[in-house]
């Protein structure tokens, strides 16, 4: 029974740390882009482009 009861406790201290590094898996390829003043990202190109203004 203490065997059980240690092997529960272990799997519940691990459960989180396993769920987190899952949930940071995915972003390693996320890269933030920022553009200059008057220019704005355009997702299509790929690349900062000027700013419309009217």
């Amino acid at each position: 029974m203490r065997i059980k009861t240690l092997l529960a406790a272990f799997v519940l201290m691990a459960v989180p740390g396993f769920a987190y590094a899952e949930c940071s898996w995915g972003r390693a390829h996320e890269v933030t882009m920022s553009c200059a003043e008057g220019m704005s990202w355009d997702a299509t190109a790929q690349a900062c482009v000027p700013t419309a203004t009217s």
